[in-house]
């Protein structure tokens, strides 16, 4: 029910569409943004291709509302790059807990409402300066529940709508109601964050699992020198749908073999208890060799195919 996403760039070679300037992780080249988001149990339920100078909040909601999967995704972390206000505002509208890990949690300054009385409390007035425009939010209340009506339902994608909400020279006067709301919603996030050390390091877990993909799509995204050089938005969707595809293809093998050695060692009498046993992650790719050609065999798709033996040590 807990999932994460997280933007890995990749420099381009050709003329991509998509390829953007960015010095900072290209120097003087262009690259683009394959934006995954990952279930807490390390599936990849969704990949995008995206230009890597848009802000990766942009998207996050795209493949948790339109995905293909029947995971029953409630609760969504990310790192900075990932949240605003809006966001916020439009995941607690359609019913999702949005937690994100915000860099500079000390700066960010928190909201309350014009009815709560600070004199009985004078120690949190100096962190408490802002005041939410209730009146605001009321007035808009409406509209803000249409539009989370068609996200839910599918009539509009959520990358477009935010994208269309940001991009008028002066603030839409929904965008502005959205983010006075995604203020308190935001505050109430960061107390919880502050609260409670479980809440804590469960994020922080979700989000090192989103990196320990990266590392593995890394891996297995090696042909070209790592560059990817489709030029046509269909080519990369193909492109980028086939290493989500294989990415899943080998924590499903990891996975199977894991719980194989689990079950030697335990007739062993060897295995070293479940807590040990949860930092060993499906994530590992030392032993995956990526080059050459593979080979399938269709009649035999389906079908049960007998495990290899385990490797022994020492042997």
């Amino acid at each position: 029910m807990l999932s994460s996403s997280d933007g890995q760039r990749f420099p381009v070679k050709g003329s991509v569409r998509q390829g953007r300037a960015l010095p900072r992780y290209f120097g003087y080249g262009k690259g683009i943004t394959f934006y995954s988001w990952t279930s807490d149990q390390f599936s990849q339920y969704g990949s995008k291709a995206v230009p890597t100078t848009v802000r990766d909040a942009t998207y996050v909601l795209d493949e948790i509302l339109n995905n293909e999967t029947e995971l029953p995704i409630l609760e969504h972390t990310t790192d900075t790059a990932g949240y605003t206000e809006l966001i916020f505002a439009l995941f607690d509208l359609l019913g999702l807990q949005f937690s994100p890990r915000i860099r500079d949690l000390a700066d960010q300054q928190l909201y309350r409402t014009s009815s709560v009385n600070l004199e009985k409390y004078p120690n949190l007035k100096s962190h408490l300066p802002g005041v939410i425009n209730t009146e605001r939010i009321l007035k808009h209340w409406d509209e803000m529940l249409r539009l989370a009506g068609s996200l839910k339902m599918g009539w509009v994608t959520a990358s477009l709508i935010v994208q269309k909400l940001q991009a008028f020279p002066r603030q839409h006067p929904l965008t502005r109601a959205l983010q006075e709301y995604g203020r308190l919603i935001k505050t109430i996030h960061i107390l919880r964050w502050y609260a409670e050390k479980t809440h804590r390091r469960r994020l922080n877990r979700q989000i090192n699992k989103g990196e320990a993909l990266h590392s593995l799509r890394s891996h297995l995204c090696y042909a070209n020198q790592g560059e990817i050089r489709e030029q046509q938005d269909e080519q990369l969707h193909n492109q980028v749908g086939c290493l989500n595809l294989v990415t899943n293809a080998v924590i499903v093998w990891n996975t199977v073999y894991i719980e194989k050695v689990v079950q030697q060692l335990k007739k062993e009498e060897q295995f070293p208890g479940d807590e040990e046993l949860k930092h060993i992650w499906p994530t590992r790719h030392a032993h995956i060799n990526v080059y050459g050609r593979y080979h399938f065999n269709r009649d035999n798709v389906g079908k049960k195919q007998q495990l290899r033996e385990l490797r022994q040590p020492g042997f």
